[in-house]
């Protein structure tokens, strides 16, 4: 009996963390509970100060840091596989040159990603696949530019049992997802519009989201204090959805961004300009110093 005790408990260990001691499920809990107080801070193309953007390495930094979320972006090789990439070319970011979409996947592991300095590494480009193993459990992830893979994307997330760890996002009206999408609208899967706010018809389609969907958040876009405070955007908190600001740069927050918080070190006009007007989701470029300051305000455990 001793011994079957043993073999069990051994293999436990190997199955890993069970579902209630899985980090990645009081995270999920955040940013579904439109009263908690805690902050959910999203690493931009993970930690890319420290590893290659859109790295496993990235990755595994950005949750050593504790981030909620890490932020990743897809693209597709010649052979339909799913790859994290930003740019539609491989030029910046990796020893390659053209689309990846002019290679298959075999060909695309001949190349190896570049730092932030442009100089090469010896990291291969990772698969969407591999990015969910190694968030699974542990961290949130945002898929950027997915939304033209949304049933590809979806099918990774269900072979590797991380429907619930994703957010998936675009600029398009509900009508228009719910046409496209509308199977997946009410699954696991959270989906968050991006609203431009200058742009025509912002107000309209907020209104249709909270009317059709309620999404778990809304990610806005603002280049002037005015387009925020002028917008209908005070009434998203109230129907159960999260406000998500980027903190990336100027054009996108009326300048008070990462930088102005931590270069010209004012994070009250930067981060905290944002949190006063509701951001409960801050996408970052500069994870470890949000963390802190928002750890100093009690904002994040």
């Amino acid at each position: 009996m001793k011994s079957l005790l043993s073999l069990l408990a051994a293999g436990l260990l190997l199955a890993g963390p069970t579902l209630a001691q899985q980090p990645v499920q009081a995270i999920i809990r955040t940013m579904k509970d439109p009263a908690t107080k805690q902050v959910v801070v999203v690493a931009h193309r993970a930690d890319w100060r420290s590893e290659p953007e859109n790295s496993i390495p990235g990755i595994e930094s950005a949750i050593k840091m504790g981030v909620d979320m890490v932020e990743i972006d897809l693209k597709k090789s010649k052979d339909g596989v799913l790859i994290l990439m930003h740019d539609e070319t491989l030029n910046r970011t990796t020893t390659g040159k053209g689309k990846p979409s002019d290679y298959t996947w075999a060909e695309l592991q001949q190349l190896t990603l570049k730092n932030e300095h442009g100089g090469p590494t010896r990291l291969r480009i990772p698969t969407f696949e591999q990015c969910m193993l190694a968030a699974k459990g542990r961290v949130m992830v945002n898929v950027d530019k997915g939304y033209d893979y949304y049933q590809e994307a979806y099918d990774v997330l269900e072979k590797t049992g991380t429907v619930d760890h994703a957010v998936i996002k675009s600029y398009e009206t509900y009508a228009t997802v719910k046409a496209a999408h509308g199977n997946l609208l009410n699954s696991k899967l959270l989906y968050m519009p991006i609203i431009g706010l200058e742009k025509p018809g912002a107000e309209a389609s907020i209104r249709e989201y909270e009317q059709q969907l309620k999404p778990v958040a809304y990610e806005l876009n603002f280049a002037s204090d005015t387009a925020l405070t002028h917008s209908i955007y005070q009434t998203i908190p109230k129907t159960g959805s999260k406000i998500w600001f980027n903190s990336l740069w100027a054009s996108q927050n009326a300048g008070h961004d990462d930088e102005r918080s931590v270069e010209e070190n004012q994070p009250a006009d930067g981060w905290g300009w944002l949190l006063a007007h509701g951001a409960t989701i801050i996408q970052t470029d500069r994870p470890a110093e949000l963390l802190a300051y928002l750890r100093a305000r009690q904002l994040h455990k």
